[in-house]
């Protein structure tokens, strides 16, 4: 029997170990009354707590305890603070009108016990709602806190299904909400349509995030767009990528064109999407090099065997030198192609307007 269990509560649906004192078991899924930091509420165990819970939590401290199973007058009056927050928020939205204040109201919590009531809104500039606290707090004889949170918090607090048909992922699981950006949905080849890639909240969806680090593994494994490849069947120019199944589509010199596989692959002569850089020639050849030096100095044609030239360090070749030098193959370069998408869809970088520090009263 453990004393310590993972409790979500609160509209937000936070995450916390609570202690037990009555020594009772309770099982996952539990309806259970809690004692938290902001009062007594409403809250549903998630298990038994554990190190790994803990750590995962990014807290090993207590946030409070288990006063008791709920019961069935606890579940009436939960059913009571649900229609006082209805009639709560539309009186909210009463005075924000009459105050004429430029926010938009999107969800109110009442605490179980009564201890405070929290109004969640959305608003693009600092709002000075003094007055309307002051209005609430004498309205509803209790203490008011105003949280101004960002459109995906709103899908947070409201959403219910995503397109996939189960649950949306940041009221479920997601404790944080990472930067979402275009360059992750076409490296994925998602569809670019606004209207297929972006979640309830009207921002990109978070679930692109779970597999790009995948796909950009499998990206710079395998030569770029545009290279110049030498395979079993001759030599082409890759043209698109099959990431997953870690193959090239490359098109020939007789104009063939076949999906070759990464282990197919001799040599790389250029990896650069320009073109034909060094192509017809693998890289780093000495008598290519040699052989198309240009100008060479008398006595670097005259001294030693055929082909030292060629071998001398490239910070001893004479100012005069001309000769061109062979490019390092880049497999770990970003496409530019995808990096000109990089800046796209920042505004769902995961940055959502500052919380405004909430007024007590």
């Amino acid at each position: 029997m453990s004393n310590r269990y993972i409790v979500r509560f609160g509209t937000n649906r936070n995450v916390a170990e609570f202690t037990v004192h009555d020594g009772k078991d309770h099982r996952r899924s539990t309806q259970v009354v809690v004692k938290s930091d902001r009062g007594i509420e409403w809250g549903e165990v998630l298990g038994e707590s554990s190190d790994r819970a803990r750590k995962a939590m990014g807290h090993r401290e207590s946030r409070g305890r288990i006063l008791r199973k709920a019961s069935d007058d606890d579940f009436r009056h939960l059913d009571d603070v649900r229609r006082r927050e209805r009639v709560e928020f539309v009186g909210c939205n009463d005075l924000i009108k009459e105050k004429r204040l430029q926010m938009q109201l999107v969800d109110v919590e009442h605490l179980f016990g009564g201890e405070r009531i929290i109004f969640y809104y959305l608003a693009e500039n600092r709002v000075d709602f003094r007055e309307l606290v002051k209005s609430l707090a004498q309205r509803y004889k209790t203490r008011i806190e105003m949280r101004q949170i960002g459109v995906r918090d709103e899908a947070k607090l409201l959403a219910d299904f995503g397109d996939c048909g189960k649950p949306v992922c940041c009221n479920t699981h997601l404790k944080t909400m990472p930067p979402v950006s275009m360059k992750m949905a076409k490296l994925q080849k998602a569809s670019l349509d606004p209207n297929k890639i972006s979640g309830r909240c009207g921002r990109l969806k978070c679930c692109l995030r779970y597999e790009y680090d995948t796909y950009e593994e499998y990206r710079r494994e395998l030569p770029r767009v545009g290279a110049t490849v030498v395979t079993r069947d001759g030599q082409g120019r890759v043209v698109a990528q099959e990431l997953l199944a870690k193959k090239v589509v490359v098109a020939f010199e007789d104009r063939r064109t076949a999906i070759v596989d990464l282990n197919e692959i001799v040599t790389v002569i250029s990896n650069s999407g320009g073109g034909g850089k060094g192509k017809g020639q693998p890289k780093n050849n000495p008598s290519k090099e040699t052989a198309d030096k240009p100008n060479s100095p008398p006595e670097q044609q005259n001294d030693g065997p055929s082909g030292q030239a060629a071998a001398q360090p490239e910070n001893d070749t004479p100012p005069g030198d001309q000769s061109p030098s062979v490019e390092p193959e880049k497999n770990s370069d970003p496409d530019p192609e995808l990096e000109s998408e990089s800046q796209q869809g920042e505004d769902n970088d995961g940055s959502e307007p500052g919380e405004q520090p909430s007024q007590e009263n």
